[in-house]
């Protein structure tokens, strides 16, 4: 398969066979993950005998661990570059709620948003942010909460 006929936008859900070899893959390189440093060397097999190592930034490699490590568990997986435009249907899939609520941030400016023709788009960092900064505000809120019951003495 070459890199050019790889759809990133698509989730990739893997098949029973594949989550099994994605587990043993888990496995024996979990091992290399934790040794590695600037870069992992892995070596390759090709079907007509011969070998190869390629050189794989330890990032990257982090990266492919992920992957793997939910592929072993059934779940579809989808690689989206940081720069990436979303949808708006996109955009609230990532953050775990409705589109037309999702619209509603956009609206509010909560997120920054821009329109394409008469669609709107997201920088995927920027709901990324958002769900950064949300999670902060919501941890804050709730050591706040659990401050208060302590001082009242509820718990």
């Amino acid at each position: 398969m070459s890199a050019s006929s790889l759809n990133q936008a698509e989730p990739a859900a893997p098949s029973a066979a594949e989550a099994a070899v994605a587990r043993e893959s888990v496995q024996r390189l979990g091992e290399a993950l934790a040794a590695a440093n600037d870069t992992v060397r892995l070596h390759i097999e090709e079907r007509d005998g011969t070998d190869r190592t390629v050189p794989v930034p330890s990032a990257a490699f982090r990266l492919l661990f992920s992957i793997l490590s939910e592929m072993a568990q059934g779940n579809a997986v989808r690689v989206i570059p940081h720069h990436a435009e979303l949808t708006t249907g996109e955009a609230a899939e990532l953050l775990n709620v409705s589109r037309p609520y999702a619209v509603r941030l956009l609206d509010e400016g909560k997120i920054p948003s821009y329109r394409v023709g008469t669609h709107r788009r997201v920088l995927f960092k920027d709901v990324m942010a958002y769900r950064e900064a949300n999670y902060r505000a919501r941890s804050a809120a709730l050591d706040q909460l659990a401050a208060l019951d302590q001082e009242l003495g509820l718990i």
